[in-house]
């Protein structure tokens, strides 16, 4: 089962469109740098990690940064 689950995931951020794509954006950084912001993380997959630091409010999106 994938953790955290979406519905959890939505609580932080409510746009899917947006999660996933702040998602893949911060995987590919992690993927890059070898660097995430989660102690002690339950997920090996950059994904995973990404999805981890959104959870924890690590990795937030600021409306004024998206482009129409």
């Amino acid at each position: 089962m994938l953790e955290p689950s979406v519905d959890k995931l939505q609580t932080k951020i409510n746009s899917k469109y947006t999660l996933v794509t702040l998602a893949a954006k911060r995987a590919r950084q992690i993927q890059d740098t070898k660097l995430h912001r989660v102690e002690n993380p339950q997920s090996y997959t950059y994904v995973g990690l990404a999805l981890e630091e959104i959870m924890e409010e690590k990795l937030t999106v600021n409306l004024d940064d998206i482009e129409d």
